[in-house]
């Protein structure tokens, strides 16, 4: 009997200094982790704003097979919301707060645990890159809160890890995601041609890009200050191409509705007749644009068409990079005069 009452006094010590343990853990925590991507601001925004596109990225929905993810009419933007059930409970996430390409606020519950904070931050950097910080906060935790990351581990072991690897994964997918494109020979049309501002260089092949982006503001700018209407899309018309000698002329142009006479000595007009063409697209990134010509080329080959010996070439550009970030969604379409 003795005996039973110390091993009473000690369990009631242990419980004691159990219960003491836990009520001096912190009555607040913060998880937070930063991952430079090498993408767009707007394109890693428009993924982590949808909630639908979590699962993918998701360290959680990896590591257990089990866990259901239930998405609620509304998942993108605010008000947007999503649950999940896994064997320790079911949770919930919902989007209150949002600044386009700067940051998203949210709400998150676990069971019957309080609320926690959950915001990101988008930053962009000079090179093209973003800075992805994602971070959790929880205050004023309750007595079972604190027991619970007593034994359990503290948050910052328990979501740290998770958060590395779902950042990990956000950035693989949002990568890959800008590499898709896809090449579509629509075969034989015919080019209505018109009248459209020019300016025109030779160089040398690597200096092709750099060129383009110093010709066409230009001629841009020139049609803008004048007042001059814009009747399609840009595009560049290729008078030569010397890959033997690493040589390219060509011309960036901008149509017009009419012919336009100009006052300015590097800024041309030009007309091009209507004409037949084999025209290709290409959705994606530009730098996809050697396979489509080489498509084209077998294209005509294959389908015993004759090449216009002097007859246009061109690229035309359908969108503008600045208003579509992400390269996978540029259109670009190719016509190569036929006879």
């Amino acid at each position: 009997m003795k005996a039973l009452k110390y091993i009473l006094f000690l369990l009631l010590i242990l419980i004691i200094g159990l219960a003491i343990y836990i009520a001096v853990q912190p009555n607040s925590f913060e998880v937070e982790r930063t991952r430079t991507i090498n993408a767009p601001t707007s394109v890693i925004y428009n993924n982590v704003i949808d909630l639908k596109n979590w699962e993918a990225w998701s360290a959680w929905a990896e590591a257990d097979p089990d866990l259901t993810i239930t998405l609620n009419e509304q998942t993108k933007g605010i008000d947007g919301s999503y649950s999940w059930e896994d064997a320790d409970g079911v949770g919930t996430m919902k989007t209150i707060d949002a600044i386009p390409n700067k940051s998203i606020s949210q709400e998150m519950q676990f069971g019957e645990f309080p609320k926690s904070d959950v915001n990101w931050t988008f930053q962009s950097n000079e090179e093209g890159s973003t800075d992805v910080t994602w971070n959790i906060k929880g205050q004023d935790l309750p007595f079972l809160f604190k027991a619970y990351t007593a034994f359990a581990g503290d948050m910052e072991k328990q979501v740290g890890p998770y958060y590395e690897r779902s950042l990990e994964m956000l950035d693989s997918i949002v990568v890959e995601s800008m590499k898709v494109y896809s090449i579509s020979i629509e075969g034989i049309t015919q080019h209505s041609g018109g009248f459209y501002l020019y300016n025109t260089t030779s160089c040398k092949m690597d200096d092709f890009e750099a060129k383009m982006q110093e010709m066409f503001p230009k001629i841009g700018g020139y049609a803008i200050s004048n007042n001059i209407k814009f009747a399609g899309s840009p595009f560049v018309l290729y008078h030569k191409w010397d890959e033997e000698n690493n040589a390219v002329m060509f011309s960036c142009c901008i149509p017009t509705t009419s012919k336009v006479i100009t006052s300015d000595p590097e800024v041309l007009t030009g007309q091009l007749d209507s004409f037949k063409a084999v025209k290709t697209v290409l959705k994606g990134n530009y730098e996809n644009l050697k396979e489509a010509w080489d498509k084209t080329m077998g294209y005509i080959a294959t389908n015993n068409l004759k090449i216009i010996e002097a007859g246009p070439m061109l690229e035309a550009y359908l969108n503008d990079p600045m208003e579509y970030p992400n390269p996978a969604d540029w259109i670009t379409e190719i016509y190569i005069a036929v006879e």
